[in-house]
């Protein structure tokens, strides 16, 4: 009878348990990273949006999507990186979902022509090709000149927020500016011809 109640004590404790257990790990180890990388999505949501409130918006969303996802993240080391690269993708989203709806409010709006509407639309036009150039940008290249050239960070802080060396960010900011400028010579060449 004895070895019965020792063998019984001795049982695993239920998947459940253990699950839940797993759970509370996940979810304390996802807080202690995530406290030390909330701002920085902020930081780049507010980069690309350049609207305080969308860009917490998106940081949330981030933050959300980065909790729903942290169970397939193999890598804990390159939570930052990660956060960014999901910060960054959902701020182009909401930033392309402004720019539709912005045009099809102008469109509705055409009633309003003010005398600089060609200045207006060369405008939005260059940045329709300037975003479109970006986002055929490889990832690599196109995360790196975001963080410096519009969210102002230093090679040095991009380093430290990827997890790269500082060769490899001037390479790829390097590359993605020739990358970029390339894309957009031919703009360039068509408003020369134009003047």
């Amino acid at each position: 009878m004895r070895e019965l109640a020792i063998a019984q004590t001795m049982r695993p404790a239920s998947p459940a348990v253990s699950f839940r257990q797993q759970d509370a790990a996940l979810v304390h180890e996802f807080e202690a990273l995530l406290a030390g990388s909330a701002n920085l999505a902020f930081r780049v949501a507010r980069g690309v949006l350049r609207n305080s409130a969308d860009a917490e918006e998106v940081a949330q969303e981030a933050f959300l999507k980065a909790y729903r996802n942290f169970h397939a993240l193999r890598d804990r080391e390159k939570f930052r990186a990660w956060l960014v690269r999901i910060t960054f993708r959902l701020a182009l989203d909401r930033a392309r979902s402004a720019k539709r709806r912005e045009a099809r409010e102008s469109a509705w709006s055409a009633e309003e022509r003010r005398p600089t509407a060609e200045d207006a639309a060369a405008s939005r036009e260059f940045a329709a090709h300037l975003d479109q150039a970006l986002a055929e940008l490889p990832a690599k290249f196109r995360i790196v000149l975001i963080l410096t050239a519009i969210e102002g960070h230093t090679l040095e802080d991009v380093a430290r927020l990827l997890g790269l060396p500082l060769g490899t960010v001037k390479s790829r900011m390097h590359f993605g500016k020739k990358q970029l400028a390339e894309k957009l010579q031919w703009l360039v060449n068509d408003t020369a011809k134009n003047s």
